[in-house]
């Protein structure tokens, strides 16, 4: 019998992650010990502290940013915004709640036409696109660790008449750097892929103009930050292996530790349930069009192509139940915008 047939239903997948999390939250809640949680915590901080700026740095592009241009196309909104995303009341599709996302980013982050942008840890593109779209005058520095999506922001730049006003990048976080200098720097759920936050601020304020500001969106938990552990039998280790190598689930207040740098000028948090609406979402557009991207998948893949799938369903149920534990107000969306110290 092939691994395809043996799946388990959506219904066991999501209650065999529901069944999860109460363990996992009394486990970070070190049974409500605070005096506990307030070591591991700080024990946490000081490792990070420790870190290279970003570690297993290839493994985020295997498992997320070089897997098909095609395949993101298929489940995607038309922004092709590869985050979480804002429902507000009215909002009902995913290309909608792409365009809140946006609005809301700009909004918050006080974003003024002619500004000198950069977009860290850019994705497909969705926020460089839509600033050069929207800001006519704004000038946009995007930075990736792939190339893929690098060629793909290049390519709609083109097409739309923004290359003159585009300079997309490709680079290892912790090696690249830029004598220019910025406006607005806005970071979307890139933040998780990172360590070493105090050198990543350090670096983030060097790129500032003396009145520049930081945006950021991170997933995150309400109060307990962790990292990604691929060791047999750790509580992440599956998404840690497929997902998540190297990665950081930050508290909603870990960035407050470390500003030598910056300094917090404001700070939002967004139930979690907007998360799983996105998640959600793509898991529908992915079933609907399940032929084609299993064809996307064997041109990649090839006999693996079966895996990949099963790992992308997985990976959006999985998230999907997280984000929505105890009303979404477990794990959840955080925003910070920081200035220059």
């Amino acid at each position: 019998m092939s691994a395809e047939q043996k799946l388990p239903s959506d219904k066991e997948v999501r209650e065999g992650v529901q069944g999860s999390l109460k363990y996992w939250v009394g486990k970070l809640e070190c049974g409500g010990d605070v005096e506990k949680q307030w070591f591991f915590k700080q024990k946490f901080i000081r490792k990070l502290r420790e870190s290279d700026i970003a570690v297993e740095t290839d493994k985020p592009n295997e498992q997320h940013y070089e897997v098909p241009t095609e395949y993101f196309n298929t489940i995607l909104g038309k922004r092709r915004k590869y985050s979480c995303c804002y429902w507000p009341e009215g909002v009902n599709d995913i290309d909608q709640a792409e365009e809140a996302s946006l609005k809301l980013y700009a909004e918050r982050a006080r974003l003024e036409d002619g500004h000198a942008v950069m977009d860290l840890g850019c994705g497909w593109g969705a926020l460089t696109l839509w600033v050069l779209q929207n800001y006519p005058q704004c000038t946009v520095v995007c930075v990736s660790n792939s190339q893929t999506q690098r060629e793909y922001i290049e390519s709609e730049a083109a097409q739309r008449g923004f290359s003159a006003r585009l300079e997309a990048v490709t680079a290892d976080a912790n090696v690249f750097n830029t004598d220019k200098t910025f406006d607005r720097i806005f970071s979307i759920e890139m933040f998780e892929h990172m360590r070493n936050y105090e050198r990543l601020f350090q670096k983030v304020s060097s790129w500032l103009k003396p009145d520049g500001l930081v945006f950021t969106q991170i997933l995150c938990h309400r109060e307990f930050p962790y990292a990604f552990d691929t060791r047999q039998d750790a509580d992440t280790e599956w998404m840690a292996k497929h997902f998540f190598t190297g990665g950081t689930m930050p508290s909603a207040d870990l960035f407050l530790y470390f500003q030598d740098e910056v300094c917090l000028v404001d700070h939002w948090r967004l139930n979690g349930k907007h998360y799983t609406r996105t998640l959600d979402t793509w898991l529908e557009k992915l079933d609907a069009n399940v032929d084609q991207v299993r064809e996307i998948m064997t041109k990649t893949y090839g006999e693996g192509a079966g895996k990949q799938l099963f790992n992308w369903r997985m990976f959006f149920m999985f998230c999907s139940e997280v984000f929505q534990y105890k009303g979404g107000n477990e794990w959840m969306v955080s925003f910070h915008l920081f200035r220059k110290r």
